[in-house]
């Protein structure tokens, strides 16, 4: 039976529905991969696409899905609150089932030399794909950003891992990992205050001293919203609940009120459960016990 693997690719475009929906029907199209979610924020102007499949599979629908946002994203006019480097800024491998670590490193290592064979863009390799201890922290890598790396990529130590030391001058760049499941999860305020925002996202965030498993920034969504966005790489540490309400009771100290919480792609059904059990003021709950 062929190893399954997720692939979630997040690019550089929110904002024209008709391009993503475009990308979304070059995955579906693809053999041996199922597109299961689909999720895009424009003041973000990024788009997360998850899909599972083959190994083979995700891979093909990667580099289809990235052919076609070379096709239609320039960054040298993009804009939008979430750090990027590429048209498709990141492509991460994760193993289900009985595939392993070390076959998503295999994976990213074929993605990455496909992106330079096909598109002339090159790529950095980031968590377990990393070739070096520095980047596998995937804001390390992005540092600068498209225009930062514009001249830094010239540089020893930014050099691509895939590809010659110089952005595609319309699609800049990707960051190609192997990672394990994760949570992207967003708290958003209802507040015109960033800086409230990025405070809390300091606390929260485990490189400042904050919550295990947790990576955090700060965002301005509107002129009445900001937002902490995170990525929750170990729900046993930091469950959904606990993140939630260590937000809101920071929040509510600067007079303000959570006005919503979002799931970007997938999260797994017990995280979920255990949310609802603890605003239930359950014992405990099951997954078993959800239905649909």
């Amino acid at each position: 039976m062929p190893k399954i693997f997720e692939c979630v690719p997040n690019i550089s475009e929110g904002r024209r529905s008709d391009v993503i929906t475009s990308l979304g029907q070059i995955v579906s199209s693809t053999p041996g991969v199922a597109l299961v979610d689909t999720q895009s924020d424009a003041s973000h102007n990024r788009s997360v696409f998850t899909f599972v499949g083959t190994g083979d599979g995700v891979v093909e629908a990667a580099l289809r899905l990235a052919g076609a946002a070379v096709e239609h994203i320039d960054l040298r006019t993009h804009r939008g609150e979430h750090p990027r480097m590429g048209a498709v800024d990141v492509i991460p491998f994760i193993p289900l089932g009985d595939s392993t670590m070390e076959d998503a490193v295999l994976l990213a290592r074929r993605c990455a030399q496909g992106m330079w064979e096909r598109f002339r863009v090159p790529s950095y390799f980031y968590e377990h794909a990393a070739t070096r201890p520095e980047r596998r922290d995937l804001a390390a890598v992005r540092r600068g950003q498209f225009e930062g790396l514009l001249t830094a990529v010239a540089e020893p130590q930014r050099r691509p891992d895939v590809g010659e030391p110089q952005l595609h001058p319309s699609a800049g760049c990707v960051a190609v990992g192997a990672r394990d499941f994760l949570v992207a999860y967003n708290v958003d305020l209802r507040s015109s205050d960033l800086k409230l925002a990025e405070r809390i996202a300091l606390l929260v965030r485990q490189r400042s001293g904050g919550l295990a498993g947790i990576k955090a920034l700060g965002f301005e969504l509107s002129p009445t919203e900001v937002q902490v966005s995170m990525n929750v790489v170990d729900l046993k540490a930091a469950p959904l609940y606990r993140v939630t309400e260590l937000i809101r009771a920071e929040a509510a100290s600067a007079g303000v009120d959570v006005a919503r919480c979002e799931l970007v792609g997938l999260a797994p059904l017990a995280a979920i459960a255990e949310a609802a059990a603890y605003y239930l003021h359950l014992d405990g709950i099951s997954s078993a016990q959800v239905t649909w």
